[in-house]
């Protein structure tokens, strides 16, 4: 009988103490912790917030809507896809284009010969061509300044001694540099592409002053810069077709790779982490499914003390 009453009263203790727990649970949840006007605040807030990314975005496409630029279409480059390397082959058919074209106005400040060893050129070629220019060095014993031979160290020569050289030939305008144009202009090699390759004569009522062009792919239209490559412009040591649009596509990869030198080893990094985390990931599933199998399979059993005694 005392062992009985006792049973009733522990139970009904129990029953408590499992009420008043679920009340403490209740009180520190966060399901009540919201109120109706927070609710609302935080709603207001989130509207506030998306109205504002929509307005941001219709100025956006407004101010790209008013320019009179047409922008340049996406082209099917060899190197766009996630492990596609670049053409080594037309970077070395680029650097002929600017070597023979571009160089007699642009300058590539920030390329050195030795850069273009083992990727378009062998270490012999690219030190004959670095000895093809003459480089203003000094000074030597007497303290005079001389000109040399260029050397694998040097970089691409600048076509003028300063800025106003380079505006007083091109009727005011200074030919930017090409070292990271691929990067400086929206669009990459898909701009640099179009732009060589869209000149067309004015539509009718754009008025151009004495030495501009008109290019629609270039902001506002009028370009001071000529139209510069033709087809047979030049010819090609490996004997590829010479047409514009090859040398347009050659120049455009040649000063994406100047732009970014680290593109073939960013891919390779890929390659790697991709193989190296795909074998751990396999090794990690084999030590769960294996070695921690029997933790997980386990059964935990409670066995209350017998206090009935």
């Amino acid at each position: 009988m005392a062992a009985t009453i006792g049973r009733i009263c522990g139970v009904q203790l129990l029953k408590s103490s499992n009420r008043a727990a679920l009340q403490q649970i209740n009180h520190f949840s966060t399901t009540r912790a919201w109120s109706k006007t927070q609710k609302r605040l935080l709603a207001t807030m989130g509207m506030l917030a998306g109205g504002a990314g929509a307005l941001v975005y219709a100025l956006e496409q407004s101010v790209q809507a008013s320019g009179t630029e047409v922008h340049a279409p996406r082209q099917p480059w060899s190197h766009s896809g996630i492990i596609s390397s670049l053409d080594h082959a037309s970077i070395r058919r680029g650097y002929e284009v600017y070597k023979q074209v571009c160089a007699a106005c642009h300058s590539m400040r920030d390329i050195a010969y030795r850069n273009l060893i083992g990727v378009s050129h062998t270490e012999a070629e690219a030190k004959a061509e670095a000895e093809q220019i003459l480089v203003r060095d000094g000074p030597n014993e007497s303290g005079e300044y001389f000109m040399r031979p260029g050397k694998l160290s040097d970089y691409f020569p600048n076509p003028y001694p300063n800025e106003e050289a380079a505006r007083a030939a091109n009727n005011g305008a200074f030919p930017p540099d090409l070292s990271y144009i691929s990067l400086a202009r929206k669009g990459g090699e898909d701009y640099i592409f179009a732009l060589l390759t869209g000149y067309v004569d004015p539509p009718a009522g754009i008025v151009l002053r004495e030495g501009q062009h008109y290019n629609p792919y270039f902001p506002g239209g009028a370009i001071s810069m000529a139209q510069a490559l033709y087809n047979e412009v030049l010819e090609y040591e490996d004997g590829t077709t010479p047409t514009a649009s090859q040398f347009a596509k050659d120049v455009a990869t040649f000063l994406k790779w100047a732009s970014e030198p680290e593109w073939d080893e960013r891919k390779r990094m890929l390659i790697k982490a991709v193989g190296m985390f795909t074998f751990l990931t396999v090794l990690a599933y084999y030590i769960k499914r294996h070695k921690w199998s029997v933790l997980k399979s386990r059964k935990v059993v409670f066995q209350p003390k017998n206090h009935e005694k």
